[in-house]
């Protein structure tokens, strides 16, 4: 798989790869600073005691030089003992600096940092460190105060240490630390880029499978060992092209079943017009031109029923809008329009809506077409002298429709084979057996759902159920 900048192998690499990077970095500074930290500690502990040192070793020969017959020498630095001067050799070897002033006298080096004129006398000994730079080089300064004490003059010492060759030889530790990090690092690089890239193998199956199957291959996609996360998303690709599939071969046979249908009424309107071509009595000519407007009434009637249920197909709503309709007013306001209808057929139609109001989100337009079919179903099949009811009810959650009439009903083994397109139990009258399809497909189209029953002593209730998704305004 070609690695480009969206792609997940480079995103997965980022962010797996670059969190180590940043924690070794991270933790090879924090071990830096830490050991920096610790060497200073170490530095000035040496410094301290190397300060206690030399102040113990002046004290003892001032006490001595005090104790000597002339005391007007006691702060020449020819009275410090010879020990006292070996330990300023000493110093000296190790590259440190060192600077000693007694009774206000300087003895010994140039101090960095000038002494106090007077010693503070807050505690008999006084230790201060800090940091100075002379000539550029950073140096670690050690400042001892010592009280003045039988008879003895105050004490005032500085000892400074080059702290370069100090961080030069850790910076070198931390290198030398951080070398094996480094084939580590790319160690690990390349284990996650091949685990990465193993673990993606099933995806780039996927793709390919994909991308070489032929468009009327509707067939499931099959991956063996895939992981989990995979397995979900060539499920959901199979329940896509089994939907697919279904879709086609529903849209196969309506065009089949609609291409028959249309047939029959075409031909016999072309047979009609041909016949009244050749009459020549008016009498005969009115006939067979109602013959005529019969078949294109007919015709015209399941072109309207195919483009309903067109429309009703799934995936068909995606441009056409719902709105918040009222779903009592409809239902009044078509039951008062089929009336006349009704009377005609000497049909008794009534609606009972126990809801003043009844709000939905849905498409007025299937919506009418949805209970027109019902109401007209029930006003043509039922014998005359009998009577349908449109009743609304409704529950916690749902919307609750019955078109009920007293006809003859409809046997339990053809309840579910009406609602089949172009399913007709009677071949009398005009109908072309979709009224019942176009129902179902806009009670789905709206998350309803549509049964029959049987009513009571006789008849048929076709029971919507429609859901309450927009609140009572």
């Amino acid at each position: 798989m070609q690695v480009t900048k969206q792609s997940l192998q480079r995103q997965i690499l980022l962010w797996t790869v670059l969190p180590l990077l940043a924690l070794w970095s991270a933790g090879a500074a924090v071990i830096y600073l830490a050991s920096f930290q610790f060497a200073n500690e170490s530095n000035d502990a040496a410094l301290m005691r190397l300060g206690r040192v030399i102040a113990q070793q002046i004290s003892q020969s001032l006490q001595a030089a005090q104790s000597a017959p002339d005391k007007q020498q006691s702060l020449d630095p020819a009275v410090l003992t010879a020990q006292s001067r070996q330990l300023f050799a000493a110093v000296a070897d190790e590259n440190v600096h060192l600077a000693v002033q007694v009774g206000g006298e300087l003895i010994l080096g140039q101090p960095l940092r000038a002494f106090a004129s007077e010693v503070s006398e807050s505690a008999a000994t006084i230790h201060e460190v800090h940091e100075v730079k002379v000539a550029q080089e950073p140096h670690r300064v050690l400042h001892i105060q010592q009280l003045a004490s039988r008879n003895l003059p105050a004490i005032q010492i500085e000892i400074a240490k080059d702290t370069a060759a100090q961080s030069q030889a850790f910076q070198r530790y931390l290198l030398n630390m951080a070398l094996p990090l480094v084939p580590m690092l790319l160690l690990v690089s390349v284990l996650v880029w091949f685990g990465v890239r193993h673990s993606l193998k099933p995806l780039r199956t996927l793709k390919l499978l994909v991308e070489t199957r032929q468009a009327q291959d509707l067939s499931p996609l099959s991956l063996d060992n895939a992981p989990e996360e995979l397995n979900a998303l060539s499920s959901a690709l199979n329940q896509l092209l089994a939907s697919t599939e279904e879709s086609m071969n529903r849209q196969r046979r309506f065009i089949a079943d609609a291409a028959h249908q249309l047939r029959t009424p075409l031909a016999g309107l072309k047979s009609q017009t041909e016949l009244a071509m050749r009459e020549n009595s008016p009498e005969g000519l009115r006939d067979r031109l109602n013959m005529v407007h019969t078949s294109a009434t007919r015709s015209i009637h399941l072109v309207n029923q195919l483009l309903t249920l067109a429309r009703s197909e799934p995936g068909s709503l995606n441009g056409i809008p719902k709105v918040k309709m009222d779903l009592a007013r409809l239902i009044r306001d078509l039951t008062g329009e089929l009336v006349p209808r009704a009377l005609a057929a000497r049909i008794d139609l009534g609606c009972d809506c126990l809801v003043s109001e009844a709000w939905i989100e849905g498409n007025s337009a299937l919506l009418r077409e949805l209970f027109i079919n019902l109401v007209e179903n029930a006003i043509k099949y039922i014998p005359r002298d009998g009577s349908v009811t449109v009743r609304l009810t409704e529950n916690e959650q749902q919307y609750l429709v019955d078109v009920e009439d007293n006809g003859a009903g409809i046997p339990d083994a053809d309840k579910q084979r009406v609602f089949e397109r172009f399913f007709r139990r009677e071949q009398t009258g005009n109908g072309c057996g979709l009224g019942m399809a176009i129902v179902r497909e806009i009670v789905e189209r709206h998350s309803g759902k549509v049964e029959l029953k049987d009513a009571v002593p006789h008849g048929l209730i076709v029971h919507v159920v429609l859901p309450k998704n927009l609140a009572t305004v």
